[in-house]
Parts: C-alpha cells; sequence; structure tokens
C-alpha cells in the first residue's frame, strides 16, 4: 500500500531540516566562540603565570633546523661568531676593590666602614707578656643604619664693628629652592628614591618619621614639583635634539592622571621619543588621538621605527620625508599566540624571524659599519625575508583557517606591514624592533605598580621630565644621583642659550669628572 504525502506532510519535513540548519549554525557559532574564548584565557594565563621572555636566538639544530631546511632556509651557522676563553688567577682573602672576601661579600673603598675589636674572654686571666699575637682573622658583615638623614646646622656669627656700632652676620649659603628646608642632597635623594627605585613619597614620609623627622607629605610633594619644574629647560633641549635624529623610535604607554569624574581617574599617555643618541624623552598627553604624533614629532624627517599602531603610518603617509620602519618583535608576538592553535605553522614562522635575530647578533658581535651592516643583511636576511613572505602567502591560501583564527590574525598583521617591516633592509641604521626603546620605557609601569597614579595631569608631565633624565642617565652610563645634585644646582646659573650642555649625554664628558657637590659632601658626610 503506498502512503500519499500531503502537503502538511512536506511543510512538517521542511520545517524539521530548517530548524537542523538552524541549530547546525547556531552550535558553529558557539563552537567559534568557544574556541575564541579558549584563547583569550591561555593569553591571560600566560600573562598572570607564564614565561614572558621572547628569546629565541638558538636554533635548535633537532627542530627548527629541519623547519628551516623544509622551506629552503639554510640555519644560520653559529660557529663563526667569535668566541673568548676567560681564565683568571685567584686572590688571597684580603679586602681589595670589589673582590671577594670569605663571606662572599663585595664592596669597593668607598663603602663606609666600622671596625669592631672582638675581645676574646678566655685569655682574661693571663697578661700581656704571656700573650704573643701571630695574626687576625677579619670577617665582614654588611649592615645597614636605620635612616641615612643629616640635619645641617649652619652657625653664622654676629659680630659687632665696635667703632661703627654695626653688625655683620655673613650671607646664608644659597639653596637650590628659595626659602625651603631641603638641602640639595636631599632633593636628589628624594627624586632617586621615588622615580628610580620606585619608592612612593607616603613610604619615604614614613622613614622619615622612623628617623625622628617631622615634615608634612604635603611638604615633599610641593619639593619634588619644585626640584622637577628646574630641570624642564634642560629635558626640552634633549627633546629638540633627538628630534634631529635619523632615526627615531617611538611608542606610547597609558598613565591614569587627573581625575575625570567622582571615583574616577583620566586615562593618559606617555609618548616616550628615542634618539639614535641613546636619549630618550616621555612626552605626556591627555589622549592616545592620532594628532598627538605630530604635536610631538613637528617638522621631523627621517625613519620612523614604531610597533602597529596606525597613528604612526598615518603620520608617515602625510610627509614625504619620513619612513615608516615598524617592528619585528611585535610581528613575532602575533605567532606565539599561534602556538597553541597552530603549532606546526607557528614553529615555521618564529624558526624564520628567529633567523632574522641571529643574523643580527652576528652583526652586533663583529661590530659591523653601516656598508658592510648594509652588505651583511643583503646577502643573509633578505632571502630569509623573501621565504617569510613565500610561506605567508602560502598559509593564507589554507581552506581550513577562520578569520578568528589566531593564526590568521598573525597573518593579517604582518601582511598589512610588508613594506614597513622591509625598511631594515635597505636602511643599516635602522634596528631590527622597538625592543630597546622598550627596554628604556619599563620606568613608568614599574611606577605604575608602587605610586599607582597621578593625582594631576601636571604631575604625569613632571613624572615625564625626570624619568626623561633618569632613564638617559642610565643609558649614558651616568650615576643619577651626582647628576641630580650638580644639575639642581648650576641650572639656575648656566647660559640658557648652552643648556644642552646639561643633558646627561653631554654633562657626563663637561662636567662629570668635577661636579658640583652639596654641603653634606663638602663635610666629608
Amino acid at each position: 500500500m503506498t502512503r500519499i504525502v500531503t502537503p502538511k506532510d512536506q511543510s512538517t519535513t521542511l520545517s524539521v531540516h530548517e530548524e537542523n540548519a538552524a541549530l547546525r549554525e547556531q552550535l558553529k557559532i558557539q563552537t567559534e566562540q568557544i574556541k575564541e574564548l579558549k584563547q583569550q584565557l591561555d593569553w591571560f594565563k600566560r600573562q598572570l603565570f607564564g614565561n614572558k621572555s621572547e628569546k629565541r636566538l638558538e636554533i635548535d639544530t633537532s627542530h627548527q633546523a629541519d623547519l628551516l631546511a623544509g622551506l629552503g632556509v639554510a640555519p644560520p651557522s653559529l660557529d663563526d661568531i667569535p668566541t673568548e676563553q676567560i681564565s683568571y688567577e685567584r686572590r688571597k682573602k684580603q679586602r681589595d676593590a670589589k673582590t671577594v672576601n670569605d663571606t662572599g661579600l663585595r664592596f669597593d673603598d668607598s663603602v663606609p666602614m666600622e671596625t669592631i675589636e672582638v675581645p676574646n674572654v678566655e685569655l682574661n686571666d693571663l697578661s700581656a707578656e704571656d700573650l704573643e699575637q701571630i695574626g687576625e682573622k677579619i670577617t665582614y658583615r654588611l649592615a645597614q643604619r636605620p635612616g641615612s638623614y643629616v640635619i645641617l646646622k649652619y652657625v653664622r656669627q654676629v659680630v659687632k664693628d665696635k667703632s661703627t656700632q654695626l653688625l655683620h652676620t655673613p650671607a646664608m649659603p644659597a639653596n637650590v629652592l628659595e626659602k625651603s628646608v631641603a638641602d640639595v642632597s636631599f632633593l636628589a635623594g628624594m627624586l632617586v628614591d621615588k622615580f628610580l627605585y620606585h619608592l612612593p613619597l607616603y613610604r619615604q614620609h614614613q622613614r622619615l618619621e622612623n628617623s625622628g623627622i617631622t615634615l608634612s607629605r604635603s611638604t615633599l610633594t610641593n619639593l619634588s614639583g619644585r626640584a622637577i619644574d628646574l630641570l624642564l629647560p634642560i629635558v626640552d633641549a634633549q627633546l629638540a635634539n633627538v628630534l634631529l635624529s635619523r632615526v627615531l623610535a617611538m611608542d606610547e604607554t597609558p598613565i591614569k592622571a587627573g581625575r575625570r569624574e567622582k571615583g574616577k581617574l583620566h586615562q593618559g599617555y606617555f609618548w616616550p621619543v628615542y634618539g639614535e643618541q641613546n636619549e630618550i624623552v616621555f612626552t605626556y598627553n591627555a589622549s592616545r588621538n592620532h594628532s598627538c604624533v605630530p604635536d610631538i614629532l613637528g617638522d621631523f624627517s627621517g625613519t620612523l621605527l614604531s610597533d602597529g599602531y596606525a597613528a604612526y603610518e598615518r603620520y608617515a603617509q602625510k610627509r614625504e620625508d619620513v619612513t615608516h620602519a615598524q617592528c619585528w618583535s611585535h610581528a613575532r608576538r602575533y605567532f606565539e599566540a599561534a602556538l597553541k592553535a597552530e603549532p606546526q605553522a607557528s614553529e615555521e614562522a618564529l624558526a624564520l624571524i628567529g633567523t632574522l635575530y641571529v643574523h643580527e647578533k652576528k652583526i652586533q658581535t663583529r661590530k659591523l659599519n653601516s656598508t658592510k651592516k648594509l652588505a651583511y643583511r643583503t646577502k643573509h636576511s633578505e632571502a630569509i625575508v623573501k621565504s617569510f613572505w613565500h610561506w605567508c602567502e602560502q598559509q593564507c591560501h589554507r581552506s581550513d583557517l577562520l578569520p578568528k583564527d589566531p593564526l590568521s590574525k598573525a597573518l593579517k598583521y604582518v601582511m598589512n606591514r610588508r613594506l614597513s617591516l622591509q625598511v631594515f633592509l635597505s636602511d643599516p641604521d635602522v634596528p631590527l624592533d622597538t625592543n630597546h626603546l622598550e627596554r628604556a620605557l619599563r620606568a613608568i609601569p614599574m611606577g605604575r605598580r608602587n605610586w599607582l597614579f597621578c593625582w594631576t595631569e601636571i604631575g604625569a608631565q613632571r613624572v615625564g621630565i625626570i624619568q626623561s633624565l633618569l632613564v638617559t642617565c642610565k643609558l649614558q652610563g651616568v650615576d643619577p644621583y651626582t647628576y641630580l645634585v650638580d644639575v639642581l644646582q648650576r641650572v639656575a646659573q648656566h647660559p640658557a642659550n648652552r643648556v644642552i650642555e646639561l643633558t646627561p649625554r653631554v654633562w657626563k664628558n663637561k662636567f662629570a669628572d668635577n661636579p658640583l657637590r652639596s654641603d653634606l659632601k663638602v663635610l666629608g658626610q
């Protein structure tokens, strides 16, 4: 018996098929969402608990070398990197400059030392005539005083001239801040403690109280602000010199500064600019708007090295005399993020990028000049970059990659920045990445972990001023405390048209051998 299919049965069948198709589509969307959420969770776990090191300079001969060979790239040899054999002779156990003694303590002659004679109570019953000293044993221990604050007491004699009945009193020695109770040594120490060692003022206030000194916290804030304001002309001169660089690195990092509304702080940004003479300036701006870049760089001409933020590319597009180069380290991070989802493809990309870094290591080790560096990159790095782009094009044609996959995001990132990533092949002075800038700006996130935020935007500007000098001191090998003690005294009397001489780069050659000291140092304390 044949069953007759009615229109009602057909509509029921169609509705079931449509419902199943809708459910399958919904399941597919949810599966993609779960996959994306798992990737985000893995990223957060790595930020909290994982290894943040990105160093992949060494080629693993058992794994990465095979990957490179499969991609048609010869693994770079590490044998031609010059090595040296280190040998040493052991010294006698004696106190010498920075030598290891029997307690494993290293120190030089500048460290103050107190000597403690330990009596031998077991020999109290014997007379000195019965004993003969044949040597001594010396042991060192590291100690710390509760505080290192000192009060300078200035005594000025008031003398009366009997013939004229006039009183004579010597003038008070000049101070950096007029009508201030703080010596220049205290100002410099306070700034170094807060911005170099990230010790907030409220903790310094507590340390002062524990040392028996009563000083309000607002006074410390006022002193630090007034001292930093004196340094503004130096930073302005340093920024002017940085902008003369032919290759400039730039980045941005957030900072909470100023109150936006009740209970909320405004999100501002530092825009650090790193010059080719190892100088850095932290300029502050209230936003991350694209207009900040031309406001800071002005009429800069040369090569601008940055990450993938579109503001830098847009600035370079509007100026014919600016070439935009981008960072390979940022590109590499996208492929590292795709390791778990696409281990084989990501390892191939990382192996190719890692080979570029091996060749850059060789260039640094050999200390090649610009001409030889360009020739080396043309011979070795250019072929690797071509292989990398060929590999990217092959991966882009894969049908199994979805737009939201981490590898797809990595491929899209590098392919959209192809020309900018290749600038280093034609300009030997362009670094491979902005890692030197990222290392220099660590002072800002380290500060955020300690003093947390700036109460006003003026405070944020002052943070940028002092960090510009302290970080540059580190880059130039200058002791920041000695530098600040000298410059805070010198800036008021130095000719304004020669303020560039007070930047750390010039100061170390002009004034470092005979810097100005505080009265505390003059007294030998």
